[in-house]
């Protein structure tokens, strides 16, 4: 039986967040299990008089060609990604990852050796094409949610498919703010940390990236991070879950991490040299999401929450950091997460979560819902 709701979020990535006119040429990728997503997508593209392709990948599948390709493999791989994306014009990829685990046999140093070569490829993608990421409900994530898989398809569909232009218009006061402000500084539990966002331009995230979305972000300035940030949601990275992350920075880079992994974090963190510097700093304001689950999609979007990457920056907020690494790690500031404060110029914009700056009030969750 068909999903009318499915239909509707079809509708929203065709129309809203890729915004696809007649006779452009859409690319989609899933798993097997996210047929009847792009069942929807083919029929409302092929309504709208877009040209739709479909790709189904296999985690697992890539798991053994990642863990034995040599750097050559991949270089054609890249080549052959450069092709199809100039010759596309937008690309849909729903994730529904059915093993958070499957990667994680793959050594630190075959990624450090195989991943600046998909670089071109990647980038490319990223910065010229249209372009949206989503998670397809699975019974991986539901228990990751710690909900019915019921209950967690109900959820999913809920929060993808908020009113996203209700949003942009709360975010406008918030990127205003940002665009203007050079110090920042966040407290919290084991968190005291201070760097500059001036003259880096801010970003209003509402469905044209991501699905769910909810976030504004810019970037520290590179060298201009200090202090201590804890982390008090668990990260995911190439397979390894990570919990009560640490990091201490001097002048802009982490010289301290530590993790209940402690090494394999900093393994990550030495991949490049770009790593160990920050490429984003976003508040995280989706008013339907409230608790991690372990996928950076929903979290990252944490109401009441603010996210703070190692690794590449984003080329609309560039601050000029390069790595193959951008590792989103997210703190929630809300009581029941031990609460905490976020300042600009001095001024205290957010606390426990909350807006308490008139102009920004409308990003809080009782406004947006």
């Amino acid at each position: 039986m068909r999903d009318p709701r499915l239909e509707k979020l079809a509708d929203v990535l065709l129309t809203h967040s890729l915004k696809l006119k007649e006779g452009e040429k859409l690319m989609i990728t899933g798993e097997h299990s996210t047929q009847p997503l792009i069942k929807e997508l083919l029929k409302k593209s092929y309504g709208m008089g877009v040209i739709p392709y479909f790709e189904i990948s296999d985690l697992e599948l890539n798991r053994i060609m990642v863990s034995n390709a040599k750097p050559e493999q991949v270089i054609i791989r890249n080549k052959w990604n450069m092709q199809q994306y100039e010759d596309l014009d937008a690309i849909i990829h729903i994730a529904s990852d059915a093993n958070d685990a499957e990667m994680s046999e793959v050594p630190a140093e075959q990624w450090q050796e195989l991943m600046p070569h998909m670089k071109e490829s990647n980038d490319y993608l990223i910065q010229n094409k249209k372009w949206v990421l989503l998670n397809y409900p699975n019974f991986s994530l539901a228990q990751k949610a710690k909900m019915s898989y019921d209950t967690f398809f109900d959820y999913l569909l809920e929060v993808c498919t908020v009113d996203y232009k209700q949003m942009e218009e709360a975010q406008k006061p918030l990127k205003e703010l940002m665009d203007k402000t050079d110090k920042v500084r966040i407290t919290g539990e084991g968190t005291d940390l201070a760097f500059s966002i001036k003259d880096i331009p801010s970003v209003m995230c509402f469905g044209e990236r991501n699905i769910p979305d909810g976030e504004v972000y810019t970037a520290p300035v590179k060298d201009s991070v200090n202090g201590t940030i804890t982390y008090n949601t668990p990260t995911l990275y190439r397979g390894f879950s990570f919990n009560n992350v640490s990091l201490t920075f001097e002048n802009g880079k982490i010289v301290k991490a530590r993790a209940d992994k402690t090494k394999e974090l900093n393994d990550i963190l030495d991949t490049d040299e770009g790593a160990r510097f920050i490429g984003e700093f976003a508040l995280g304001v989706n008013p339907k999401i409230n608790e991690p689950m372990l996928d950076i999609l929903f979290d990252e979007k944490i109401n009441g929450s603010f996210h703070f990457t190692p690794g590449q920056a984003y080329e609309q907020a560039d601050n000029g950091n390069r790595s193959n690494v951008h590792w989103d790690m997210v703190c929630i500031q809300r009581p029941e997460y031990g609460g905490g404060e976020i300042y600009f110029d001095d001024v205290l914009i957010r606390k426990d979560g909350l807006f308490v700056v008139e102009e920004l009030k409308g990003l809080n969750p009782d406004a947006l819902i």
